[in-house]
């Protein structure tokens, strides 16, 4: 398991790039109101993802392990009704009278181990109001060949997102995202999965 507040606390974070998603200002563009809000951004860090959703005037909550992150997260001009909690979206207690409009995630699947996965996506159900939509970045190959792939991140297939998002969610879009940090370019994919209503 990783100790992700040590992590920060040593500067060993390879996935802060200093700024936002460029698939999330992608999906921006092309989904203007795919999420009214609030919305929650799970493995939020620093806050970049956050504060852009925060500057289009929708209510955004940021969740992360790491307390080092969230403490230079709330060290940024603050930009709108942001905010950012301590915690674990996966705990239930976590969860306790909380709903969403709809969930950002940037590759924080893929930063989980793979054992993990189908907890995060019934947490992700948990937290989402009926119709709700989960839109992301999903790594599906992190590593060069020959690198060291032990992870995180952790690839994933769009086969194998389909199977684990199925239970929940229906997906309603995805795509390569035609702008990425340097280095990702075609190895991530942008999803939007929409919570089923259940009878």
């Amino acid at each position: 398991m990783v100790d992700w507040e040590l992590r920060y606390q040593s500067g060993d974070t390879p996935w802060e790039k200093g700024s936002a998603s460029p698939a999330l200002i992608e999906l921006l563009e092309k989904f203007r109101d795919w999420g009214l809000g609030p919305v929650l951004v799970p493995g939020c860090g620093l806050g970049h993802d956050v504060r852009v959703l925060a500057s289009m005037g929708i209510s955004v909550v940021g969740v992360d392990l790491a307390p080092s992150a969230l403490d230079r997260a709330r060290e940024f001009q603050h930009v709108g009704a942001e905010s950012y909690e301590l915690g674990n979206f996966f705990d239930p207690k976590w969860q306790v009278d909380r709903q969403f409009s709809a969930i950002w995630e940037h590759t924080c699947f893929c930063a989980i181990d793979p054992s993990d996965r189908a907890r995060y996506v019934a947490a992700a159900a948990g937290c989402l109001v009926d119709g709700g939509v989960l839109a992301g970045v999903f790594f599906l190959t992190p590593f060069d060949p020959g690198e060291d792939a032990t992870g995180p991140p952790f690839g994933v297939s769009l086969e194998d997102l389909d199977k684990w998002f199925s239970p929940w969610f229906e997906r309603l879009d995805g795509w390569v995202p035609a702008a990425a940090y340097p280095g990702r370019e075609g190895r991530e994919w942008v999803g939007l999965f929409r919570k089923l209503v259940k009878a």
